[in-house]
């Protein structure tokens, strides 16, 4: 397997609630408009008592390379009240395939092209829709090498 990424599984998603902010953006402002849309999300679960199950993530609603039209995410188990932009979601759980991708994030792009290619050479037809989840990321460490994103793609068949 490349080293860019572990060895992709098949799997079952969960259902999850989540909290989002939706933005829509030509890829190279992406790193403009996640960590405030990431700090609007935290604050308005936190005015209502509300902590994240889990590690923030992007859901991306179409491939497309040059626009990106996804939700800055974080999954929640209550209900939440729709604040400003941030709004209450859900996240069926489906049939997807799963990698691991170690590494800075100027390299996702490189790491999603990988896992690609492995789906197509498997017979796999992906959703168009797909989400990364950041398990391990700046805020943990300063080291680009230690992170680590979850990189999820939902399976037609």
């Amino acid at each position: 397997m490349d080293h860019l990424i572990d060895p992709p599984e098949i799997t079952q998603s969960e259902a999850t609630k989540t909290a989002f902010v939706h933005v829509t953006v030509p890829r190279e402002q992406i790193r403009l408009v996640v960590d405030p849309a990431l700090r609007e999300l935290r604050m308005a679960l936190a005015g209502q008592g509300i902590k994240p199950t889990g590690p923030w993530f992007t859901h991306h609603l179409k491939f497309d390379p040059k626009v990106f039209d996804f939700r800055v995410c974080l999954p929640i188990a209550k209900d939440f009240t729709p604040t400003g932009r941030v709004q209450p979601g859900q996240m069926d759980g489906r049939k997807i395939a799963r990698t691991i991708y170690r590494g800075p994030y100027e390299n996702l792009g490189a790491a999603w092209g990988v896992f690609g290619t492995w789906l197509k050479d498997r017979g796999h037809t992906p959703e168009e829709d797909f989400w990364a989840r950041y398990l391990r990321g700046s805020e943990k460490s300063d080291d680009p090498a230690e992170w680590e994103t979850e990189l999820n793609r939902p399976l037609a068949r």
